[in-house]
């Protein structure tokens, strides 16, 4: 049975003002594991100017993962929550029953040209989970295990990969690792979760008889091992997990297990219903067409 169960390629979209490669959801692929949303944020240069990033916003019904690979964001939430995100950290976000939070140009970067680089992932929660309490973690770059051989860099950014456990405290089980390879350098594929896909972030690589070019998504066929080798120095993300208990829907920033859900958050959203960010009470994302 071939490895590669399926191949898809990210879609240019705009988040703020950030240009961005949305390889999940698609129309051909909703979820792998948990995972319902993959954005490729860079790489992108801008001078950092006030209000820059994208602006307050809601989230129920998931958790967000921020990791960069260059640039520097800073994290608000409803919760209280005011973190600087720097490459190789590991910054979780639990939406839960409903949270509003910004990401922007740190005030100490405001002037200067700045490049932003990373992955913005969304985790459906589980369904015991999809309206509980809000919440923030972060670990930094340190805290996380790593594994360098032959050519391979390899870092666990949630989840376990071959008996290394990330930090973070997850809702269900689930899988993510970032890996840099050398050229001719080879990543093993365990079947260590049952659904998994690698997206590749830089680079080419060599996966099932085929490659793979950046902003490329593969999702392997489950219970099957296999191996990446990388063509030219290559950059890539492996996510996976369990399948979710039932389906999920999506509305803008919104998932759910429940329809009904996700349009009494868009009505809680417009009447200014969810909770505010300490000191930043006024600015707010308008919901798609809602005008301001």
């Amino acid at each position: 049975m071939p490895l590669v169960q399926q191949k898809l390629t990210a879609k240019s979209s705009m988040v703020g003002t950030l240009e961005v490669r949305r390889a999940l959801p698609q129309r051909e692929r909703r979820l792998v594991g948990p995972f319902c949303f993959l954005d490729h944020m860079g790489p992108h240069t801008s001078l950092g100017v006030a209000g820059g990033g994208v602006g307050p916003h809601p989230h129920i019904g998931l958790a967000t993962v921020t990791y960069l690979f260059d640039g520097e964001i800073l994290h608000h939430d409803s919760v209280g929550t005011h973190q600087r995100i720097t490459p190789g950290d590991v910054n979780w976000m639990t939406a839960g029953r409903g949270i509003v939070h910004s990401e922007r140009t740190p005030e100490d970067r405001l002037g200067q040209m700045n490049t932003v680089h990373g992955l913005q992932i969304w985790v459906a929660l589980p369904q015991s989970h999809e309206e509980g309490p809000p919440s923030f973690q972060h670990a930094p770059k340190t805290s996380l295990p790593q594994l360098d051989e032959g050519g391979l860099h390899l870092r666990v950014v949630l989840g376990t990969w071959q008996g290394a456990a990330s930090p973070i405290t997850l809702a269900s089980p689930t899988l993510y690792a970032v890996a840099e390879l050398a050229p001719d350098a080879s990543l093993p594929l365990p079947p260590e979760v049952t659904e998994r896909a690698v997206y590749v972030v830089e680079g080419v690589v060599e996966l099932d008889g085929g490659t793979l070019h950046r902003g490329e998504l593969a999702v392997l066929t489950p219970g099957q091992s296999g191996e990446l080798t990388a063509i030219t120095r290559a950059k890539v993300a492996v996510i996976g997990g369990e399948p979710l208990d039932g389906p999920r829907f999506m509305l803008w920033n919104f998932v759910s297990s429940r329809k009904e859900r996700l349009e009494q958050a868009k009505d809680d959203w417009i009447h200014r219903r969810f909770p505010t960010i300490p000191g930043d009470e006024v600015e707010r994302v308008p919901f798609p067409g809602e005008g301001g």
